[in-house]
């Protein structure tokens, strides 16, 4: 049973940081693509970045580049979310997701596995 579960939401002020973490579990995930998507109330789900699990390059959002990072933990089987500089919009309910494959992509519909989601939310 392959399981995603993210924490490390929370209320922060526009400016400040929070890490979010997905912890991963039930199979090996070295041929896996790994995302962070994002959802605000009313609006579609978004791509955040995206990472393969065995390394290679990562993937930003324009609206995020420059903020957030993905540092590598592999050995914990964690995958991190370091958001820096966060601005009301990047308020949202945060998900992980994992596809199996390492073809690129960007929409949720390719993605496999999901976590539950974790809420941000930045005050202005």
């Amino acid at each position: 049973q392959v399981q995603l579960v993210e924490s490390g939401g929370g209320l922060v002020q526009a400016g400040g940081s929070l890490r979010l973490s997905c912890a991963v579990s039930g199979r090996t995930f070295s041929n896996y693509l790994m995302c962070w998507f994002r959802q605000a109330p009313g609006k579609e789900r978004e791509f955040v970045v995206r990472i393969s699990w065995n390394g290679g390059s990562t993937y930003y959002a324009d609206s995020v580049k420059g903020r957030f990072t993905v540092p590598r933990d592999n050995a914990k089987n964690t995958f991190v979310l370091q958001m820096n500089s966060l601005r009301p919009e990047d308020a949202a309910t945060y998900y992980c997701a994992a596809r199996r494959s390492l073809i690129a992509s960007d929409t949720p519909q390719s993605y496999d596995y999901w976590g539950q989601g974790t809420q941000v939310t930045v005050s202005s």
